[in-house]
């Protein structure tokens, strides 16, 4: 699908601090002098010169060309929980609230829904457990949109998107077209995509389609899962079922970013090639750890900070968060330079005593 460049536009200003923007009778508000704290969990951020939330295709086709005809760069953006701004942003800001939640097929196996890129994650989440679907109730309580999921190839508890992920539709800001990326085309891998490369950033996504199933989870599950459910005697494990069980051992976890400015896990777990691992575990034994598919060993960034004394520690108005060391808390920080300050403690702590670098999960714009 492509649009034309010929579009009527007509520009007025409008209460000082605010532009308003029309186009083919459609209008959205361009703000300008934006404080991106607002826009970011963690609560840090300086200040964008615009910024636009966009509610359609057509939006989104328009705010990218108001910014190209000011020659200015244009930034999109999610529900802002896995994202650190290092300071503010001299171009536009385009806050996605694209929403939508259709099934567009159906058989006796599995259901195939769209929904908006702007659409809450978890309401999706929510909604498909209602329909008694299974594929991303492990995926609960996860905040942020449903747009910015495929980017980091969010992933929780064993399950990821790009397990039920069929398709995406992305506006391209430079040939001015919405194009269509398959799951090969996403290049998924752990906590990572190919909307992570500079050279992809252009494209801004509308639209996602998940394939579900209409059968349930099966065994074995995460030892706080299974904990849960042998606590609670649930050996029926419907979606339902399985999402109340993470929302609850999540909540036990891992602090709401609506009370407490965070961006939830900030470090990614390691992963490291067998050789590197019986180095780890030859001196470390008890560290929980998974072997991959791959072969591979994947390793619990949590508990390598936590045995590092790390876990409570509290530094340049940050902090980890009591109950779970891999969530760093601003308590206090004032500027990006304050959060940069104690993550480099941690993973130099953490890098002496294990050799181990640990990864930021959360996208640094």
């Amino acid at each position: 699908m492509a649009f034309g460049s010929g579009n009527q536009r007509s520009i007025q200003l409008s209460y000082g601090r605010a532009l308003k923007v029309q186009y083919n009778r459609l209008t959205m508000q361009i703000q300008t002098d934006v404080s991106l704290k607002d826009y970011s969990t963690m609560r840090l951020g300086g200040v964008a010169k615009a910024l636009a939330i966009v509610e359609s295709k057509q939006d989104l086709h328009d705010a990218v060309q108001w910014a190209r005809e000011r020659h200015l760069p244009v930034l999109p953006l999610g529900g802002g929980s896995n994202v650190i701004f290092s300071d503010g942003y001299a171009g536009l800001v385009i806050v996605n609230r694209i929403t939508g939640y259709d099934v567009v097929a159906d058989n006796p196996t599995s259901t195939t829904i769209r929904v908006g890129a702007g659409e809450t994650w978890d309401s999706v989440v929510e909604r498909s457990v209602q329909a008694n679907l299974h594929g991303i109730e492990l995926l609960s309580a996860i905040p942020g949109t449903a747009g910015a999921s495929p980017v980091q190839n969010v992933g929780a508890y064993g399950a990821s998107i790009s397990q039920t992920f069929i398709e995406l539709d992305a506006y391209d800001s430079t040939t001015e077209t919405f194009v269509t990326f398959d799951k090969e085309a996403c290049k998924f891998s752990y906590r990572n995509s190919a909307f992570k490369l500079p050279e992809n950033k252009r494209f801004i996504i509308a639209n996602l389609t998940f394939r579900l199933l209409k059968t349930k989870a099966t065994p074995p599950f995460y030892p706080g899962l299974q904990e849960y459910f042998d606590q609670h005697t649930i050996t029926d494990y419907t979606p339902q079922h399985v999402r109340e069980a993470v929302i609850a051992v999540r909540a036990r976890k891992l602090p709401d970013p609506k009370k407490v400015a965070n961006t939830g896990s900030f470090f990614i777990n390691p992963i490291l090639l067998p050789e590197e691992a019986q180095k780890i575990l030859a001196n470390f034994p008890d560290a929980p750890h998974w072997e991959l598919n791959s072969g591979r060993i994947k390793f619990s960034a949590g508990w390598l900070i936590e045995h590092a004394g790390l876990r409570g520690y509290s530094a340049h108005g940050m902090k980890t968060y009591e109950h779970h060391a891999l969530v760093l808390i601003n308590d206090s920080a004032k500027s990006y330079e304050d959060l940069l300050a104690f993550k480099n403690e941690i993973v130099a702590k953490v890098e002496a005593m294990y050799g181990i670098t640990l990864r930021q999960e959360p996208e640094l714009l």
